[in-house]
């Protein structure tokens, strides 16, 4: 993260049984939870001088979580996901995308919302028909795990930030093991803030994690700057009323007008 210069960084299969938040070294914070030492759990990692502005922390479950946080008056929740893997049960499956639509209508419509979510599922190559939530850029061919990713995206009016950028394959694969290379994981933000991302890309080369490559988003918050009102400086007439201040003035008055005039007494 350090040398990436990410500040905030979502992750998957902590596999680290409670719900804490501990440093990691290198000034950066992880929050995490998870149920059970040998699989799932979700955490968010930041920047130590973002953890001040951390408002909220939702532990929903060992594959969901949220943190909402403050910066300069812009309200960002920041949601970390692990979907079941294919494999699983239909009933795991619906379990984690209800848990995932409950965290995001919790979230006010003017707050800003990004997702870092390992969706095991693949969104896939092209957009005809879903223009509205995602670019031609994904990997390969849609699954059924991809679809639910889409139709999600369009239930909370989201894009799929990956696949809106156009990278060298190599830079849209998130998952490599043996032969097969894909796109599993993903970055959604509101379709509101898509115009404040830059860039979204797989990186390689960083030993992240054994089989994902970490996905890297350049966001930049659009900050909100109110003009401070000018406050008018008040006369204070009555301190005429003492005879000082009368004199004080009447002295200045005189300087002022170079003396010229003769003012009168009341």
């Amino acid at each position: 993260m350090e040398r990436r210069k990410v500040d905030i960084l979502c992750v998957q299969e902590t596999r680290w049984k409670g719900s804490k938040a501990r440093s990691i070294g290198a000034g950066f914070k992880l929050f995490y939870y998870g149920v059970d030492s040998k699989r799932n759990g979700v955490g968010v990692v930041l920047k130590e001088e973002f953890v001040r502005n951390v408002l909220e922390v939702k532990r929903v479950s060992d594959r969901v979580m949220s943190l909402k946080l403050e910066i300069e008056g812009v309200m960002l929740n920041v949601v970390s996901g692990y979907a079941p893997q294919v494999g699983c049960e239909l009933e795991e499956k619906e379990r984690f995308w209800s848990e995932l639509d409950e965290v995001m209508e919790s979230i006010p419509t003017g707050e800003g919302v990004v997702i870092g979510a390992d969706f095991n599922g693949h969104v896939g190559e092209g957009n005809t028909g879903d223009e509205e939530v995602m670019g031609k850029f994904g990997v390969k061919e849609r699954n059924l795990e991809g679809q639910m990713v889409v139709d999600f995206a369009k239930r909370m009016d989201m894009g799929v930030v990956n696949t809106y950028f156009q990278k060298r394959e190599e830079h849209r694969v998130t998952y490599t093991s043996g032969g097969r290379r894909t796109q599993v994981d993903y970055i959604l933000c509101r379709r509101d803030n898509l115009k404040e991302i830059s860039d979204c890309k797989a990186v390689v080369g960083e030993s992240v994690a054994r089989q994902h490559r970490m996905v890297v988003c350049r966001m930049t918050l659009m900050v909100c700057k109110t003009k401070r009102s000018k406050i008018e400086k008040k006369t204070k007439w009555w301190k005429l009323k003492k005879e000082e201040c009368c004199e004080e003035f009447r002295q200045k008055l005189r300087q002022a007008l170079g003396g010229q005039v003769v003012l009168p007494d009341d």
